[in-house]
């Protein structure tokens, strides 16, 4: 695709694709550059700002401006408030073809693991877990699972993340299916994070903020880890205590602890 489609002929490329079981949409630019350096293939690009877009990805990512420019079609705001239900400030949308699911189990699964796995258990809110995404594609982890019924290839939570879910694996499965590893449970209960050395093929387990950890995987861990806090504070927010646990392995994975 080009940008010599006319618009109507965009739109009715977008609602066909749209209808595809594997499409995901990538809402702004932020996402749609992190879908492209990570990998992703996408099926259609629309702009409703092609002066601003060509702009940002000038300035903020050269690396992918020309595929970006290449493919994105010029259409009017409302048409594009027609497609995305709550349009990016960037005024670009895209539709990418999701990874597929056996895949992304394949390298969570693998052994050994580099780095490793966060376990998000029941989370609720979607914005959250895109927070998480994006911290554990900043760390280069090796992926992120969450059990219960929240979909972590949500849009909202791909808007979130920044389009990060092409750097990392991101599955949805049940408590009695996890990756192997070790498990790490983070609970107020345990034992100081900061005294204990966590290895690469850890699964490091985080509940929501109001419920914790389930009392299933609470019993399965193979270690419960706190992150201190002052007394009389209830909770960190999900994603701040996911980037401290991560920091904290990364530390000892830099220094050679």
């Amino acid at each position: 695709m080009t940008t010599h489609q006319e618009p109507a002929a965009a739109l009715r490329h977008w609602r066909a694709a749209a209808t595809e079981p594997d499409s995901l949409l990538i809402d702004g630019f932020h996402a749609l550059k992190h879908t492209l350096r990570f990998g992703g293939e996408l099926r259609a690009v629309v702009t409703s700002d092609p002066a601003g877009l060509a702009e940002l990805a000038g300035r903020l990512a050269p690396d992918v401006a020309e595929r970006v420019l290449a493919a994105a079609v010029p259409v009017p705001a409302a048409e594009l408030r027609a497609l995305v239900p709550r349009p990016h400030p960037t005024g670009v949308a895209a539709l990418a073809v999701r990874p597929d699911r056996q895949g992304q189990l394949d390298r969570l699964r693998a052994l050994p693991r580099p780095a490793p796995v966060v376990v998000l258990d029941n989370p609720r809110n979607l914005g959250n877990v895109g927070a998480v995404v994006r911290l554990a594609a900043g760390f280069g982890v090796t992926g992120v699972v969450t059990t219960g019924d929240l979909d972590p290839w949500h849009p909202t939570v791909v808007r979130a993340g920044a389009g990060l879910h092409y750097a990392t694996a991101v599955a949805r499965l049940p408590a009695d299916g996890l990756p192997p590893g070790p498990r790490f449970v983070l609970d107020p209960e345990g034992e100081d994070i900061r005294s204990v050395r966590l290895p690469d093929d850890a699964l490091l387990v985080f509940g929501s903020e109001r419920h914790g950890v389930s009392a299933e995987l609470r019993a399965s861990a193979d270690g419960l880890l706190a992150i201190p806090m002052r007394p009389q504070v209830s909770s960190f927010n999900l994603a701040t205590s996911v980037g401290m646990g991560l920091f904290h392995w990364m530390s000892h994975t830099a220094s050679g602890d």
